[in-house]
């Protein structure tokens, strides 16, 4: 059984900082692309960041050279590092992947998402 357990959010001043983790088990993680995916109340999930297996990562425009993704294969574990916050960025963070073990900018086709972890940017 696929399990993604996401933890690190939290309450931040503008321009703050957060790491989110992401504990995975249940599938050869280091086989698989993995996402972060966010939703805003009252949005649609919005797609983040993925990187692959082979570590290439992407980023969407609103949070390009703000945010990191990473993962470290040996703990099962998939990051979000989040500099330069802004209001905007509030959403619950999931942890995202798909049965097929790809990845899609559309944050509404992932399989597989944690319970997520609440990030909240506010003076």
């Amino acid at each position: 059984e696929v399990q993604l357990v996401e933890s690190g959010g939290g309450l931040v001043q503008p321009g703050g900082s957060l790491r989110l983790s992401c504990a995975a088990s249940g599938f050869t993680f280091g086989t698989y692309a993995m996402s972060w995916v966010r939703q805003a109340l009252g949005k649609g999930p919005e797609w983040v960041s993925t990187i692959t297996s082979v570590d290439i990562t992407y980023y969407a425009d609103s949070v390009k050279g703000r945010f990191t993704i990473s993962r470290d294969n040996a703990k099962n574990t998939l990051y979000l590092r989040m500099n330069s916050l802004k209001p905007e960025d509030t959403a619950v963070y999931y942890c995202a992947t798909k049965r097929d073990s790809r990845w899609s900018v559309r944050g509404y086709e992932y399989d597989y998402r944690g319970q997520g972890t609440q990030v909240t940017v506010s003076s």
